[in-house]
Formats: structure tokens, C-alpha cells, sequence
């Protein structure tokens, strides 16, 4: 296991002899990682205290609500303040975190210790890399998929008469046209029952990530990342159509549900409102709880579904760990690192409820069956697919989510005028910034 080390440099032997040993700076004693307040980050402090027990060295997470977790990060960012010595960052903030020069370019290490290797291509390239260079560690992986009541599902009386109307045994959707059949079906608001819950939150991501889950899966995309390019991409056919379904769907869900997220679609299931429900992975632990859940027995999961022309990807959650470059405990931090990526680490930190992103983990038959929702979560974390992570990412989810919401939630215009407009926002940013 890593052990903390003490490293000098001495002048030379002779100069040695002749001034005695002068005592060397110590390592850091303490690091601080910052993350937001959620389930995950209570894994990982119990993580990091077994670290402390084998080093000495005492790791704290300290964590701020997600409502603030954003600001307050790059508020310490731009004073360039080191009270952060890593921060488990989302992967949107990429960009700005290289480009500001808040995070420590770990390019070198990353492929001394073939982290390529390591951990899960997706994680690789969605919270690492930015830029053709590498500045963070896959740590929390995660991605949207679905839970359901398989009691609902598995009812012979609701099979029969589901195959009676669609011509298809009820089962977990394999493409989005079944998730829409299916959501239609049990949409009964007469007895309190609804088809589908979806995201709508539009006061950060919550909505551009569940729109995402159909767009990905359409064959659609949000742009060429690589030359800008958004007309034609952003508003094509298929994005078009993606998002006629997403707003489709918005039509089976509970009353009041135009401003929902994780919470709210967790609980459409625990309180027995929905069939099937859209979430993070991070959050469908509760769901297998029976403290929580009064339904656990009966939740099932599985991941996004395919589109029309058989693509199938899931929106990306999760993020990456950051050493920040203010830190006065850089080195310190990099041996965490180097035990952070370790496969017993993994496996333990797994074991504790993280979502690990090592490759090897996810793959092996005691993860894959270790709870109900892990099987998904492999399949999703092979197939993810994410945001922008330019610098102007904020500026760029301001737009979009000022464009889809009014038409997701509210029916204004149409999907193909809301995606123009879109498109010639995102333009109109991308040569502001000169990049077009």
C-alpha cells in the first residue's frame, strides 16, 4: 500500500557532512477535497479515513449544497485561494478549470500510471480529458438511466391487456417508441397512477441532461465539439424529433411536474406514483432501501433505451477528481491519487456506494450483481455521452435551457423553431468567443 515519504534534496555528501542534517520540510499532514453535499460524498470521506489510518494523513470532504457548489468553487478559484487541495468537479467544468488555470495539468502522470487503461474510455474522455490533455481522475462515475415497478410490469392482467393494445409483451423498453408506449399505458390520473417522470428542472442541468437521454439516443448531437460547428447539427431531424418525444412524454407524467429533478423522480417511485422513472444512478440506492422505498421489492432498473436507427447512449452524471493548482499540498495530493486509482481502492470504494469508473470493476460478475441497478450501470457507463465542457459551458446551458423548457413544459412553439433558435445562439456565443 502508499506509504508517505519525506523527500529532500541534498547539496551533496560532503556539504551534508559539513552542516549536519538539516531538517526537511514534512508533507502535508491534512488535504482538504471539496464536493457537493450528497450521499456520494459521505462514501467518499469513509473512503479517505481508511486512507488516514494508512498514512496519517487526514483527508477531509467538505461539502456546500448543489445549489451553490458551482459558485462557491470558482469563487475560490478566481481568488486563488488554497483552501481546496481537490475538488471532485462536474465534468462540464473542464474547460474552465484548465483554462483558468485552476487545475493541475496531470497529462504526464495520468500516462505514467495508464490511467487509458484503467479506467472506462467514456469516464476517460468525459472527466479527464480536455484540450488533448488530462486534468482529473475518473472518481464518481455515473450516468442517467431509468427505475420501474416491476410488480406493474409483471401484472398478467396489465401484460394482457398491454399486448392487447400495442401488439408486444410488456417488458423494460428497449427503445424510446416502447418507453412511450409503455408511459401511455399506465398513465391513469384517475386512480393516482402515472406513466413516466422525467426531468424539467431547468435552474441547471436537469432538464438539457434528461432531453440529452433521447437526443444521444436519436442519433442527434449538440454540436461538432471539435470545430464548433452547430447549425445543422443541433437543430437537425433527428434532434428535432428527440425532442418532440421528450415533450410527448412530459404529457404522462404527475401533476405539477414542470419543475422536477432527482428528488421528485425518486419520488414517483416511493410514493407509487409511476411506472418508470428517469434518475441518476447515484441516487437508485434509495430506491433498494426499504427505510426509504416501500416499493423495493418490487423496483426494477434498466438502462436508456435505444432510438429509432438503433443508437443507444445515456446523458453523463458524475465527475472527475481535481488536484487545485493554488494547493500548497500538491504532492501530498498526488500520492492520494496514486492510491485512489489502486484496484483494491476501487473495489472498496465501490463497495461503499461510489460509482467506481475503473474498467476492470465494472466488468467483473461480483459488481455487475452486487445490487439490482449495477447491471445497467455497466452498460450505461460504456455508452455515456456528455455536454459542452468549453470554458462558456454556463453561458451555453443558460441557452438551451431558455430555448427547450417553454416547449417541454409549456408546449410553446415548435420543437424545430426552438431548436433554431438555439442553434443561433449557440453561434452568436461561439463568435464571441472566437471560436467560429
Amino acid at each position: 500500500m502508499q506509504r508517505r515519504r519525506l523527500f529532500g534534496l541534498l547539496a551533496g555528501a560532503s556539504s551534508a557532512l559539513a552542516m549536519g542534517m538539516a531538517a526537511l520540510p514534512a508533507a502535508a499532514q491534512e488535504l482538504t477535497i471539496f464536493w457537493a453535499e450528497w450521499d456520494p460524498a459521505n462514501y467518499l470521506q469513509e473512503l479517505v479515513n481508511e486512507y488516514t489510518e494508512e498514512t496519517g494523513v487526514t483527508v477531509t470532504v467538505e461539502t456546500t449544497p448543489w445549489s451553490d457548489f458551482q459558485t462557491k468553487a470558482f469563487t475560490e478559484f478566481n481568488a486563488k485561494g488554497d483552501t481546496y487541495d481537490m475538488v471532485v468537479g462536474d465534468s462540464q467544468w473542464l474547460g474552465a478549470g484548465s483554462t483558468g488555470g485552476h487545475y493541475v495539468d496531470l497529462t504526464d502522470w495520468f500516462k505514467k500510471n495508464k490511467l487509458d487503461e484503467i479506467m472506462a474510455p467514456a469516464t476517460v474522455k468525459a472527466y479527464a480529458e480536455y484540450d488533448g490533455r488530462y486534468w482529473a481522475v475518473p472518481a464518481e462515475g455515473d450516468a442517467t438511466g431509468w427505475a420501474y415497478r416491476k410488480d406493474w410490469f409483471e401484472d398478467p392482467a396489465e401484460m394482457e391487456a398491454f399486448k392487447a393494445k400495442y401488439g408486444y409483451d410488456l417488458a423494460p423498453p428497449k427503445t424510446w417508441a416502447e418507453l412511450r408506449d409503455i408511459a401511455e399505458f399506465f398513465h391513469r390520473p384517475d386512480q393516482n397512477r402515472y406513466g413516466v417522470a422525467i426531468y424539467t428542472d431547468n435552474s441547471y442541468d436537469a432538464l438539457v441532461m434528461g432531453y440529452e437521454n433521447a437526443l444521444f439516443s436519436y442519433g442527434g448531437d449538440l454540436g461538432d465539439y471539435s470545430t464548433y460547428e452547430v447549425e445543422g447539427i443541433v437543430n437537425s431531424d433527428k434532434a428535432v424529433a428527440a425532442l418532440e418525444m421528450y415533450r410527448d412524454l412530459y404529457q404522462f407524467t404527475p401533476p405539477n411536474w414542470g419543475k422536477t429533478f432527482f428528488q421528485e423522480d425518486n419520488q414517483a417511485i416511493t410514493e407509487g406514483l409511476a411506472a418508470m422513472s428517469m434518475n441518476y444512478f447515484a441516487f437508485f440506492p434509495a430506491l433498494v432501501n426499504p427505510a426509504i422505498n416501500p416499493h423495493a421489492e418490487v423496483t426494477g432498473f434498466f438502462a436508456n433505451p435505444a432510438g429509432p436507427d438503433g443508437d443507444q447512449h445515456a446523458a453523463l452524471g458524475g465527475q472527475g477528481i481535481s488536484i487545485v493548482s493554488y494547493s500548497k499540498n500538491q504532492e501530498e495530493a498526488m500520492k492520494f491519487l496514486e492510491w485512489f486509482i489502486q484496484d483494491d481502492v476501487q473495489k472498496r470504494w465501490a463497495e461503499l456506494g461510489g460509482y467506481t469508473a475503473s474498467k476492470n470493476i465494472l466488468e467483473s460478475e461480483e459488481f455487475r450483481n452486487a445490487t439490482p441497478y449495477n447491471e445497467a450501470f455497466y452498460q450505461s457507463m460504456f455508452m455515456v455521452k456528455d455536454f459542452w465542457a468549453v470554458p462558456e459551458y454556463a453561458e451555453l446551458l443558460t441557452q438551451i435551457n431558455n430555448r427547450i423548457y417553454p416547449y417541454v413544459v409549456g408546449g410553446e412553439g415548435t420543437a424545430k423553431e426552438v431548436l433554431d433558435g438555439l442553434s443561433q445562439d449557440w453561434q452568436e456565443t461561439f463568435k464571441k468567443y472566437g471560436r467560429s
